[in-house]
C-alpha cells in the first residue's frame, strides 16, 4: 500500500459521468481551491456500493457548505456508470446522484492511490480528503464488505478545516463545537486537565 497522507494527490484526467448526466473528461487538479472527498468503490451494479454512493449524495449539501466536492471512482466504464445512474433506486440503480463518477478502466488511478486489488483488479473502498491545495490529509481503506460512514467523513473534514482556521489540533473524539488543543506542551496539559479527568 502506498502512503499518500501529507503528499499531493496524484493528478488524473479520465472520462466521468458528470452531475448533469453528460460524459466528459474530469481532471482532479481543476478542483484546486476547493476541498475534495475522493472515494473509490469496487464495481457498479453491486451491493454495498450503491448504499455508499447514495449516502454521499444524501449528504452532498453538507459537503458543499464546507466548500467540498465529492468525486467517486471505480474501474467500470463511463457507460456502465451512466447506465447505473439512469437505473432507478428501486431497481438497484443509483438514480440521479449529483456528483461525478470517474471511469478508471485502465486501473491507473486506483493503482496510483494504492487501492487496487491485484488479483481481482478492482479497487478497495479507499477514501481521501484533499485540502484546497490538493494535499491529502486523510485516507482510509476498507475491505470489500465494509461500507463507510459518511458522517465520519464530514467530521474529519470539519476537523481539517478547524485546524486550518484556528491553528489548533483536534484531540480524540473531537466534534464540531468542541475545544481544540494548542499544539504545545502547555496546551496539551491544559486540555487534558480540563477534559480528561
Amino acid at each position: 500500500m502506498k502512503h499518500l497522507v501529507a503528499k499531493k494527490a496524484p493528478n488524473f484526467t479520465a472520462q466521468a459521468v458528470l452531475e448533469d448526466n453528460s460524459m466528459d473528461d474530469l481532471t482532479l487538479s481543476d478542483y484546486r481551491g476547493k476541498y475534495v472527498v475522493l472515494f473509490f468503490y469496487p464495481l457498479d451494479f453491486t451491493f454495498v456500493c450503491p448504499s455508499e454512493i447514495i449516502a454521499f449524495d444524501d449528504k452532498l449539501e453538507e459537503f458543499k457548505k464546507r466548500n467540498c466536492e465529492v468525486i467517486a471512482v471505480s474501474v467500470d466504464s463511463q457507460f456502465s456508470h451512466w447506465a447505473w445512474k439512469n437505473t432507478s433506486r428501486n431497481e438497484g440503480g443509483l438514480g440521479q446522484v449529483r456528483f461525478p463518477i470517474v471511469a478508471d478502466l485502465n486501473k491507473k488511478i486506483s493503482k496510483d492511490y494504492g487501492v487496487l486489488l491485484k488479483k481481482e483488479s478492482i479497487a478497495l473502498r479507499g477514501l481521501f480528503i484533499l485540502d484546497k491545495d490538493g494535499v491529502i490529509h486523510h485516507s482510509t481503506i476498507n475491505n470489500l464488505p465494509l461500507g463507510r460512514n459518511v458522517d465520519e467523513v464530514l467530521r474529519t473534514l470539519d476537523a481539517l478545516q478547524f485546524t486550518e482556521e484556528h491553528g489548533e489540533v483536534c484531540p480524540a473524539n473531537w466534534s464540531p463545537g468542541d475545544d481544540g488543543m494548542k499544539p504545545t506542551a502547555e496546551g496539551v496539559a491544559e486540555y487534558l486537565g480540563e477534559h480528561m479527568s
